[in-house]
């Protein structure tokens, strides 16, 4: 049985969260993090979120924080919804295992931190070009790109919905 209270627990710290890293490692699980803004959660979110989650046992998403969003220029109205609003929503998902917010412009001090054993992003970012890859790699472990869905975006939903707003 799934209530609110239990998807809250997923949105976590570091302290936290350390700890229970530390105990999926004594399970041998493999970790997987992944990060991004995710603010109106769309179709080409989940799969990239489920194909990142295929990748190991555990999923921790590193979300941007609001200052973090502005910092990144993806314009005025952003982020549409706040930090806490997209933590829930992205705790909710059953196969993320916990959401983690950052300040900074990118997941680099929270990578170097988390240690994960699999990085994961969406796009078509290049391995070696993907943020905190070295920190991945010289600990053994595995970087990846998940090619994006073909179709959605936040930035055109918004664009929808202005345009509905507006009588176009």
């Amino acid at each position: 049985m799934f209530n609110i209270e239990v998807i809250k627990k997923k949105i976590i710290t570091c302290k936290p969260l350390l700890q229970q890293i530390a105990v999926w490692r004594l399970l041998s699980k493999k970790i997987v993090f992944t990060n991004g803004c995710f603010d109106i959660l769309h179709p080409g979110h989940i799969d990239y979120l489920a194909k990142a989650a295929d990748l190991g046992d555990v999923l921790i998403v590193g979300l941007n924080t609001d200052a973090s969003v502005k910092k990144l220029n993806k314009g005025s109205s952003r982020p549409i919804q706040n930090e806490n609003d997209r933590a829930l929503i992205l705790s909710a998902i059953h196969f993320v295992d916990a959401v983690i917010l950052f300040d900074e412009d990118t997941p680099f001090e929270l990578i170097k931190m988390l240690r994960p054993d699999v990085l994961v992003k969406g796009g078509n970012w290049k391995a070696e070009d993907i943020v905190g890859a070295d920190i991945v790699k010289d600990s053994g472990g595995i970087v990846t790109a998940v090619p994006f869905v073909e179709g959605y975006s936040t930035t055109n939903i918004e664009k929808k919905i202005k345009s509905f707003s507006s009588g176009q």
